[in-house]
């Protein structure tokens, strides 16, 4: 499959998974075959990672929290930074980990029942590591929107108002 098609095929499967084979050939103007074989070479080369579907859990469950945490290390290069992520995303609290610029090296999306909760998940899981050298932890009070999707459906005409 060319680049270009493929990158549409991607930008589709991304905005909705639940598609089948047969509408994203209709979509793309290609045969099916040949789409369920680029999905599938495209799953076994890791270029698709897994298939999710984005829950409001605010919407679901009274007793849940989720909050950001920076992470400042003490420099030891390449191979610190591996080692630290080895022991980080192991724990099931991380629902997502990156290594960034700027003044702190790690940001990492934590999951818990409560305050209290993360606060311990932080004071014994991430402070207890040696090359941990401090970290900034950002509640989320309110999400807005989330991996493009607008959370907050109360507008029902996507359109961008306009006035003059």
């Amino acid at each position: 499959m060319e680049q270009k098609k493929r990158k549409q095929l991607l930008t589709l499967i991304e905005a909705d998974c639940r598609l089948s084979t047969e509408e994203y050939a209709v979509m793309l103007g290609e045969d099916e075959l040949v789409i369920a074989a680029e999905i599938k070479r495209l799953e076994q080369e890791k270029i698709i990672c897994g298939y999710r579907a984005l829950i409001d859990w605010d919407k679901v469950e009274d007793d849940w929290i989720e909050a950001l945490v920076e992470v400042q290390t003490i420099p030891r290069g390449e191979e610190g930074n591996r080692e630290i992520a080895e022991r980080v995303r192991k724990f099931p609290e991380v629902k997502s980990f990156f290594f960034v610029s700027g003044g702190f090296d790690f940001i990492l999306l934590l999951q818990g029942r409560n305050f209290k909760e993360i606060s311990k998940f932080i004071s014994t899981n991430l402070a207890s590591i040696p090359d941990v050298s401090g970290t900034q932890t950002h509640f989320l009070l309110e999400k807005y929107k989330e991996w493009g999707i607008d959370l907050d459906q109360t507008d029902s005409d996507p359109r961008i108002q306009v006035s003059l």
